[in-house]
Order: C-alpha cells, then structure tokens, then sequence
C-alpha cells in the first residue's frame, strides 16, 4: 500500500510540473494598438497587474448585442506597469506573448504585455 501511495503522488507532482512547463509555452507573439483605459492590480489571493485597451469599432455579443472592442491583457514586468500608467487614456501599442494557459499567480489573462509604446497622432 506504502509503494502505492508513493507512485501516486510521484505521478501527481510531475503530471502537476509537466502542467506548468506546457503551460508557459508561448502560443503567439503579436501587437495590438488602442487607447489605454484601464490599469489595476487585482485579485483575491494573488495580486495581479491587469489591464485594458480599446481597439475601437464594436463587436457582437450574444447577451448584450453590440460592445466595444476591448482586449484585456496581463502584465508582469514592473518596467512595463510603470510605462503603461504614465500612457494610461493615451493611443499605445502593446506587444504581448499568448500563452497556453497561465496560471493565477500570472494573470486573469493569456496575454501577457511585454513592451507599450505611445502611438503619435
């Protein structure tokens, strides 16, 4: 039974690291651009820095019909929290990597922001 136990639990903790491995894995890298409007840190047991952009235009819902086109992104980096809420309510570029899946203690979001830049009108 002892012998049991331990392969159980040997296979839970590196199905568990095998999860988090796969799961940092970049799935896309891209930009987006659109006015900054949000800026936070939230969360209940992990603080997260979170954020949001409007791309303009409108896009459907099934609920609610009509919305605007906002991207909601997380950021890590310190560097690029500092940048982003000096352009809050200003035209950005935001550069990001897409993961698989990101864990609580990363971001709401797969979409992690890497670097923003202001867009000159």
């Amino acid at each position: 039974m002892k012998k049991f136990l331990t392969i159980v639990i040997l296979i839970a903790v590196v199905g568990f690291a095998g999860y988090l491995w796969v799961s940092s894995w970049t799935y896309s890298e891209g930009t987006r651009s659109g006015q900054l409007i949000k800026v936070t840190k939230k969360g209940v047991f992990f603080k997260t820095n979170e954020a949001q952009l409007n791309m303009g235009g409108l896009r459907t819902s099934n609920v609610e019909g009509l919305e605007g086109n906002i991207w909601d992104f997380s950021i890590i980096s310190d560097e690029v929290v500092a940048k982003l809420n000096a352009l809050e309510g200003k035209r950005v570029k935001v550069a990001y990597k897409e993961r698989y899946k990101s864990m609580p203690w990363v971001g709401e979001t797969n979409y992690i922001a890497v670097d923003v830049t202001e867009l000159k009108n």
